[in-house]
């Protein structure tokens, strides 16, 4: 069952719990991806029908082995993609995610093993997701959410969420980067060791090493 629209759907759910554990529902897959519940329900019985997921009805959608094979796939066409953007072209990590989008679904293995090789094999996009090797296999620290790290916490920003281009612009002026160090205080945060304002919703985009 290969199609854009249901590696669409695998991806999303792979992310979904990439960085936090509780399991994606098919509301929730709905609203990540602006298609009608209906249309959800549909494609995730076809889904599970060739054996990528798992679900029960009103239940969380999980992948299967082979959906998360699947998955991996597309998230490191995705990222690798994004990572030659941002270091072959210029754009900048808020332009990036739509681009990557549609040029997932295009370009062939043979053209993706060279953009893995001429980018040196990274392993990180520029918003500190990790890019799975051409096994499947992904490196990744501990981490905690910046809303949820305890006062007097200092960490890397491992990965920065990139759903918002408007919210990456206004963090990356603030100096909000991958690798840059995070303090948390009891009045606020403190960035490379100086106080900070971060923008609104910041606590809940950035993730730190824990």
């Amino acid at each position: 069952m290969a199609s854009p629209a249901a590696d669409d759907y695998l991806k999303t759910v792979y992310a979904h719990t990439e960085w936090q554990d509780a399991p994606i529902t098919p509301s929730v897959l709905a609203a990540k991806l602006g298609i009608a519940p209906s249309s959800v329900t549909e494609m995730v019985k076809k889904l599970a029908a060739a054996g990528f997921v798992s679900h029960v009805p009103y239940g969380a959608v999980r992948l299967t082995d082979a959906g998360t094979q699947r998955a991996l796939a597309m998230v490191r066409r995705h990222r690798l993609i994004e990572t030659w953007l941002v270091q072959e072209f210029g754009y900048g990590w808020h332009e990036v995610h739509d681009e990557a989008e549609v040029l997932e679904h295009t370009i062939s293995d043979r053209l993706l093993e060279g953009i893995d090789a001429r980018l040196g094999r990274p392993r990180f996009d520029p918003h500190g997701d990790a890019i799975p090797d051409a096994d499947g296999r992904v490196d990744r620290e501990p981490f905690v959410l910046l809303a949820d790290a305890p006062a007097g916490h200092t960490g890397r920003v491992l990965r920065v969420d990139d759903r918002d281009p408007e919210l990456l612009r206004a963090l990356e002026a603030a100096g909000v980067v991958v690798a840059a160090t995070i303090t948390t205080t009891a009045s606020g945060v403190e960035l490379d060791s100086s106080p900070a304002t971060l923008p609104e919703g910041a606590a809940h985009v950035v993730w730190l090493s824990a």
